[in-house]
């Protein structure tokens, strides 16, 4: 079974958790935009230097207690 190439270098990427998080939030996740979305879900949208960056962020996410729905990688950022 092969598996799909590793992002090297900055990614785009689209986090969605259940729930609606406050505004006072948008600190905590840097450079990663906070949506309240009108399904009662929020979408956290942003561009990662790393995998290790990525796994910073979904660690914030755990820490919150809110359920992770879904994670999905948008158009790489222009080199």
């Amino acid at each position: 079974m092969s598996q799909p190439p590793t992002p090297r270098g900055p990614v785009g990427y689209i986090v969605r958790i259940a729930g609606h998080l406050d505004a006072h939030w948008s600190a905590w996740f840097g450079n990663f935009t906070i949506k309240r979305e009108s399904d009662g879900t929020t979408t956290l949208r942003g561009i990662v230097a790393d995998q290790p960056e990525l796994h910073g962020l979904l660690v914030k996410v755990r820490d919150l207690g809110v359920t992770l729905l879904s994670v999905e990688i948008t158009e790489a950022p222009d080199a």
